[in-house]
Parts: C-alpha cells; structure tokens; sequence
C-alpha cells in the first residue's frame, strides 16, 4: 500500500514521514522462548543483523522464558541501561497457546498503544500465509519513553515485521517516543 503511493506529477515513491535525520538507534533484542538458546535463536539473530544492516545498534540481547515477571523486569532492566536504549523488539510468545503469554504481559504495561502496528502486521502476514493471519497477536507502542515492539518467533514474521514496519519507522517513532 505505502510502496505504491507515487507523486503523481513525478513518479517518484513517497514516504510517509520521511527521516531527513539519520541517526543510529540503540537497540535491545529479546526473545521469548522455554526452549531457545544463543546458538538455535535464529528469528532474534536476523533481528540484530537487520537493526544493524540499518545502521543502528545492539545495546542488549536476551533470551528468557515467556513469564510475565520476566517480561516486565526485562522491560524495567532496558529502561534503566545507560546509555539509554531506545527501542526494544521482542519476539516470540505472540500466539495463543497456553504458554503464548508476551502479548498479555506487555499490553499491560504499555504506557502507548499504536494498535496500526498489529493491524498491518496481520494484513502483511496475511497476504503471505493466509487466514492464519489472525492468529498472530504482534503489537507496539512505548514504555515510559522506550519503543516496543512485540513479533511472533517465526524468521518470516520477524522478516516481514522488520523489514516492512519496524525498520522504514524507527527513526521516526523513536524521536516521536522521546
């Protein structure tokens, strides 16, 4: 839909809210798994080498099991790094199995909501893998003045979500969140 928007007198493609400023981002990358270790994390692997194909950077990376507890102090422990991170992308914990439990700890603690995050992330998905869309419960918005974003542990998800959303609004979101 964005990449199809053309200036009509030019041709040329618009962004939304184009970065005149660029800047790296510092970033934290945590996954949410009971099973995953540094060495199989393959979805928060391409996280990072996404953030840092981009130009930004990693400040902090993680791995911890889908506990709210753990969610929330992971949360409250990025908050306090210095220097300050900006932007945290979790993965992972986005279903709705019983263990699926990401979703319900951040929602609950997010200071914002951008709710277009997830609506675009499942029409995205959907046009790739179908009605199974709607099972994915992705999500962003800020705590206190850290960005966050919430992707299902698949590395097509995590593709999809970085390279069309997380990564064209970085800059942009993080200096709408400070």
């Amino acid at each position: 839909m964005l990449e199809s928007a053309r200036n009509v007198s030019t041709g040329v493609s618009l962004q939304p809210h184009p970065d005149l400023l660029q800047m790296a981002i510092d970033c934290a990358v945590i996954t949410v798994s009971d099973t995953r270790t540094p060495s199989s994390d393959r979805s928060g692997e391409l996280i990072q080498q996404l953030l840092l194909a981009a130009g930004h950077t990693i400040g902090r990376y993680q791995i911890i099991p889908d506990e709210p507890t753990q969610i929330w102090a992971e949360l409250d422990t990025t908050l306090a790094i210095q220097p300050p991170i900006s932007a945290i992308v979790f993965n992972g914990g986005t279903g709705i199995s019983p263990r699926d439990r990401t979703y319900d700890a951040l929602s609950s603690v997010l200071t914002k909501t951008l709710p277009g995050f997830g609506e675009l992330f499942r029409w995205l998905s959907y046009q790739e893998i179908g009605s199974r869309a709607i099972s994915s419960r992705a999500l962003a918005g800020t705590y206190h003045h850290l960005l966050v974003f919430s992707l299902p542990g698949s590395r097509g998800a995590v593709q999809l979500g970085m390279e069309k959303l997380i990564l064209p609004e970085l800059i942009h979101l993080t200096t709408q969140a400070r």
